[in-house]
């Protein structure tokens, strides 16, 4: 049976010649996989934060910020969101963030995971919102629909299983897995993002997971005081927070994923020169725009 170029998460992209042959040649995302690290100054974007939740009953950190600069790129570098599956390279449709927290600060406390769409042009008030009774919801003893799923197939014996899930990555290869599974899979998404800093943990270089479809995996660190270099080329403390990123190179070039990074990094490192001040309704003064730094 040959490989269906139709998915109803992406359309097959348009790409040259080498880079269609790289998914024969390197043929899972962790071959495939480079790696990316930024050290963000936060001196302006953290009084803009603090500015949002005075006047805010929504209270919003660095991860929401990198969440929404995230999504933003994504929309504007649509190269960035694309996908290799079944030795072909896909257009995905919609921007979809996968992140998890977890359900209390213990050891022995469960990952909570999230996806959710970002629509383009969303503003930062109603995704941080939106975030909140995401991870609210995700937080509370409710099951939620991927660990039913997860329960049922745990239920089957391990050969059983083990040619299930073979099954579902050859029904994937072929763009005819059961739609109800992907979507509520978070592996199925443009990028999953771990707030590590929430744990107070730095940021950790992250493997891509082969099941599913998603090649950009970003971690983030805990926000703390390094020294950069000032105006003047002097030596000054100031917050700071490090992001890794680890990136299927199958799906688009370094070249086309560092100028996009650069482009999130002055977003975050200046929300107010993207969306705006905070006005007293506690919302940035004008919507997102696509203007280049």
């Amino acid at each position: 049976m040959l490989a269906m170029p139709r998915r109803h998460d992406g359309r097959l992209a348009e790409v040259p010649p080498y880079r269609r042959m790289m998914p024969y040649l390197m043929r899972g995302r962790n071959e495939a996989a480079v790696y990316f690290e930024q050290t963000l100054e936060l001196s302006r974007a953290q009084p803009w934060l603090d500015a949002f939740n005075a006047a805010s009953p929504a209270r919003a950190t660095v991860f929401h910020l990198v969440l929404h600069a995230l999504a933003s790129v994504l929309h504007e570098r649509p190269r960035l969101n694309r996908f290799a599956v079944g030795r072909r390279i896909y257009d995905r449709k919609g921007v979809h963030i996968s992140f998890a927290a977890k359900k209390q600060l213990r050891d022995d406390a469960p990952l909570a995971t999230v996806k959710r769409e970002f629509p383009a042009g969303e503003a930062f008030a109603d995704l941080v919102v939106a975030l909140a009774g995401a991870v609210g919801e995700a937080k509370s003893d409710k099951v939620s629909t991927i660990d039913k799923e997860l329960d049922v197939l745990l239920r089957l014996p391990g050969p059983v299983l083990d040619a299930a899930m073979g099954l579902l990555r050859r029904l994937d290869a072929w763009g005819v897995a059961p739609r109800a599974l992907l979507d509520s899979d978070p592996m199925y998404a443009s990028a999953f993002v771990a707030n590590l800093g929430s744990v107070r943990l730095d940021a950790a270089y992250h493997h891509l997971y082969e099941h599913g479809n998603c090649p950009l995996f970003v971690t983030i660190g805990q926000v703390q005081p390094r020294p950069v270099v000032g105006d003047g080329g002097a030596l000054v403390v100031r917050p700071t927070v490090t992001l890794r990123y680890t990136y299927d190179e199958r799906v688009e070039d370094g070249l086309y994923c560092a100028t996009s990074l650069d482009l999130m990094r002055h977003r975050i490192e200046d929300p107010a020169g993207w969306l705006g001040a905070i006005t007293a309704a506690g919302t940035p003064s004008r919507p997102a725009t696509s203007s280049r730094p």
